[in-house]
């Protein structure tokens, strides 16, 4: 008799419906035309009606059914009432068939601290640059990130006149079927799911970095790095996705901006298929609850040839950035 699937399964099958449903918000919130935009702390620092709801369902959502984790989300919110709208109870069976790698089979749920990015790309998203959006939550074990699940809500959209018709298409109500959208998820030891890999051409060096939080450190490590282009998006979700689809080689960001909601689940989708994603010193990032939440010495990540752009880091650019 087959036995029943571990926590960590059935956290990371919970989490790949509670991600498919925070996508159908994203949408919907566009759909119904009032983002609900505020500045946090800043002008490229946003947070929208998107941002605040999706927030909710996933915390809330994981919390009813796994009330012994610890969930640390980006969006500082006050408890509510929460809509039982928000609220997905589902779990993908496919995950649940899966067999759950061994040295993960014991944990129990009060062990896992999950990190939850409910829309990392939200000036993106506010511009209308829709492809660059991605929901992300990450589950992390003794320190580790060692699943995660990415939901692109835009995946296949062209910023054309048929915008509209795929929206109303892909409502509320659309399924993991749903010609917009897909949810990329994966555990350590088991592999990633939902892309096809790819790898940019043998010798090029095509460098992922930030669109919007650019600065003389970011410009002087990725000039250090010599590329033959350089690519600048939104979301380090979207970043990583670069990597692993063969658009990019390396994501570099010299900067102390992005944090750990925003790469937990990113990092092991690379990881689970050989890639690495470290500070620019070359350190594994930490995730315990108690661990601050910015990654202050940045994010240096390839899929392959991570020792090429490792020794390209100046040093001056090492020195101003202390883990």
């Amino acid at each position: 008799m087959a036995s029943s699937p571990t926590v960590l399964m059935r956290l990371v099958a919970s989490a790949y419906s509670i991600a498919q449903k925070a996508g159908t918000i994203v949408r919907r919130v566009i759909a119904e035309g009032d983002l609900g935009i505020i500045e946090k702390t800043c002008a490229t620092d946003l947070q929208t009606k998107a941002d605040r709801l999706v927030q909710v369902s996933i915390c809330s959502s994981l919390a009813r059914k796994f009330p012994k984790l610890t969930i640390i989300g980006e969006e500082d919110l006050p408890p509510e009432d929460v809509d039982q709208e928000l609220i997905e109870d589902g779990q993908w069976e496919e995950i649940l068939k899966q067999p759950c790698p061994s040295q993960y089979s014991a944990i129990k749920e009060e062990d896992l601290v999950v990190w939850v990015d409910p829309l990392d790309g939200t000036k993106e998203y506010t511009e209308g640059l829709l492809d660059n959006v991605t929901v992300l939550i990450g589950i992390a074990y003794e320190g580790k990130a060692i699943a995660g699940v990415i939901n692109q809500p835009y995946y296949n959209y062209q910023n054309d006149e048929n915008q509209k018709l795929r929206e109303s298409r892909n409502d509320a109500k659309a399924g993991p079927d749903a010609v917009l959208g897909r949810t990329i998820w994966g555990v350590l030891g088991l592999g990633a799911f939902g892309f096809q890999l790819k790898e940019v051409p043998a010798g090029k060096h095509i460098i992922t970095t930030t669109r919007s939080h650019n600065s003389q450190l970011v410009t002087d490590c990725i000039t250090a790095m010599n590329p033959d282009d350089v690519l600048r998006v939104g979301g380090a979700g979207n970043k990583i996705i670069q990597l692993i689809e063969g658009k990019a080689s390396a994501y570099v960001f010299a900067s102390p901006g992005c944090k750990k909601w925003d790469t937990c689940a990113p990092e092991v989708i690379l990881h689970a298929v050989g890639g690495k994603l470290t500070d620019i010193h070359g350190n594994a990032l930490q995730y315990n609850k108690e661990v601050k939440h910015m990654n202050s010495a940045g994010v240096l990540a390839t899929l392959r040839n991570y020792d090429y752009y490792a020794s390209r880091v100046p040093q001056s650019v090492k020195n101003a950035l202390v883990p």
